[in-house]
């Protein structure tokens, strides 16, 4: 299941990098979501793939994807494929290369699987459930920093990074990558020490990377420290903290104190 799902995240990559343009705008078709985001071409082609490759793995799984239509279907089903076929759309239109494929198995509501596979960059996150979490092969950790004092390295939306700063948290902000799910990844694989995200995250955007980083050694959680339940009738999301599980208490609390500051 592991091979067949990473050959078909590793194609789809090829298929989008068609589109992709290094710092210029993408080839791809651009058109807009009724509620105004966009879309490229190059998602419809990747989200068209992975929903012929992806549900013969599983037949009895269901398929929920930002770019196909929803189904209440999917919620009587115990294991679901949840996908973003390009998260950091905007990103991959303007030529950034922070953009990344997203696919999580899920069953009972928690990723069994997660790949998060950044073709632009060369990079690919894979987790199995209780194995570890690896890129590009190589076992990972999260940072092994002890409290998130003066340097700490961070990624958080501009307004938040502010607010957070007012709390009197000391760190050095990381430049915006457009992947929610290469955001954590990141925090995974040790290169930040904590992540942030405001409101409205949804399912396809961190069910991979939460099993990522949670087999890496971290937490991703809500505010009250809920871990997160995929494949709900709400497939949105509020506030979340992504971090090393030593730390994870520390940055919820600035979280909640930042979000008191909103």
């Amino acid at each position: 299941m592991v091979a067949a799902v990473s050959e078909a995240v590793y194609v789809a990559g090829k298929l989008a990098l068609a589109y992709y343009r290094p710092g210029a705008t993408t080839v791809a078709g651009i058109f807009h979501k009724s509620g105004g985001s966009p879309v490229t071409e190059a998602d419809q082609i990747v989200d068209r793939y992975l929903a012929q490759e992806l549900p013969p793995l599983s037949p009895e799984a269901g398929w929920l994807s930002e770019e196909s239509e929803d189904s209440a279907a999917r919620l009587s089903r115990e294991r679901i494929f949840i996908v973003d076929p390009i998260d950091g759309t905007r990103g991959f239109m303007r030529g950034h290369s922070g953009w990344a494929i997203a696919v999580a198995l899920v069953e009972n509501g928690r990723p069994v699987l997660g790949i998060v596979h950044a073709p632009a960059l060369g990079a690919t996150y894979i987790a199995v459930q209780g194995a570890g979490a690896r890129l590009n092969g190589e076992i990972i950790t999260v940072s092994k920093t002890a409290a998130l004092t003066s340097g700490a390295i961070i990624a958080a939306p501009g307004s938040l990074a502010e607010r957070l700063r007012q709390t009197g948290l000391e760190f050095e902000l990381q430049p915006r990558i457009p992947s929610l799910a290469l955001r954590i990844a990141n925090v995974a694989s040790g290169a930040l020490d904590a992540g942030f995200a405001s409101a409205n995250a949804r399912d396809w955007d961190i069910a991979a990377a939460d099993l990522i980083l949670h087999e890496a050694g971290g937490l991703l959680t809500t505010l009250d420290g809920s871990e997160i339940c995929y494949n709900s009738a709400e497939t949105s999301h509020g506030p979340l903290i992504a971090a090393p599980a030593r730390i994870h208490a520390e940055a919820k609390a600035a979280a909640r104190r930042a979000s008191a500051k909103h």
